[in-house]
């Protein structure tokens, strides 16, 4: 392996444990420079742990880890130095203002005096903060704040970004303005890996590893985990989709269904099935608005192998 295809982060069969409970079993993955890689799935899944073993916050239980080049236990220091880590709950400083916070984090990282205000200044500009240097921290929008976290943890110009469900509780405009920052970073050349509960941001992402009780179970981008996964699938609309829920969920010709506020999303095992199943659906009485072919998303794909894996098949998405 030449310097250049070093990926940016490598693991070993990763494991971490707190007592009897397993949170890591066995990861071993890739990551290339240059990617934005999205680690994907529920609460409890393993996510943060993930996180703050490969940023050299926690050590592991068992198996190695490599990011920038550097051991995970071996080189933390090292490590540090040349990655941003923005957890859950970054630590802005409330009652400084936006630039107050900008300095503070300079300071932090060592940012060198002579390069500080150019730095500021791009990043301010970055995240649309510009107008806001003199307000406080605690005064900004949950969205704003995020902005703010990222911007800090950008002060020192890592080459690794690692962010740990940074849009969880964001309005829809503000994950999009987020989002649109990190391709800008993407574009760049920085190395990204990102944690989320939102599947949807899987679709954004150049390569996706969906974690389920503390295991990868895939691996890929998400078109190529979409196409080896992939199913018959119908997106019904209705008002009584709980009621259709009752009517198909013991169905053995419904490999998935998931439940979107009035529209299901209905996954079949052979597609000859579909009109039968809609036929039936009619008629138990059920008024739907009726139904037409899609493909599956990343979420409807994930939570099918999660039905899989528990030898059984999801039959409800709330």
């Amino acid at each position: 392996m030449t310097m250049d295809d070093t990926p940016a982060i490598r693991t070993d069969s990763l494991s971490k444990s707190f007592g009897d409970v397993k949170a890591l079993d066995g990861i071993t993955l890739e990551v290339r420079k240059g990617e934005l890689f999205g680690l994907v799935g529920p609460d409890g899944a393993g996510k943060s742990t993930l996180l703050r073993l490969l940023t050299a916050v926690m050590e592991p239980t068992s198996g190695d880890a490599w990011v920038a080049s550097h051991h995970i236990r071996k080189g933390s220091e090292e490590i540090k130095e040349r990655i941003a880590y923005m957890p859950q709950r970054f630590g802005l400083y409330e009652d400084l203002t936006v630039m107050e916070n900008m300095v503070f984090y300079a300071d932090i990282f060592n940012v060198p005096r002579k390069e500080r205000r150019e730095r500021i200044d791009r990043l301010l500009g970055f995240s649309n903060l510009a107008p806001f240097t003199g307000r406080l921290a605690g005064q900004l929008s949950g969205g704003m704040k995020q902005k703010l976290g990222l911007a800090c943890a950008l002060i020192h110009t890592p080459e690794i970004l690692f962010l740990d469900e940074p849009t969880n509780g964001v309005d829809p405009v503000s994950r999009r303005d987020f989002w649109k920052i990190l391709y800008e970073l993407l574009k760049e050349g920085a190395t990204i890996f990102i944690s989320t509960f939102y599947l949807d941001e899987a679709e954004r992402c150049t390569e996706v590893g969906l974690i389920y009780e503390g295991r990868i179970l895939e691996k890929d981008t998400p078109a190529g985990i979409k196409a080896r996964h992939g199913m018959p699938m119908i997106e019904m609309w209705c008002d009584e989709a709980r009621q259709i829920l009752e009517i198909i969920g013991d169905d053995e010709r419904v490999k998935s269904i998931g439940l979107y506020g009035d529209r299901l999303h209905i996954g079949f095992r052979d597609r000859g099935d579909i009109e039968a199943v809609a036929g039936m659906v009619s008629a138990r009485g059920c008024a739907t608005g009726g139904y037409r072919e899609i493909a599956p998303s990343i979420e409807d794909v994930f939570f099918a192998m999660i039905g899989a894996r528990a030898g059984r098949d999801i039959k409800a998405v709330s």
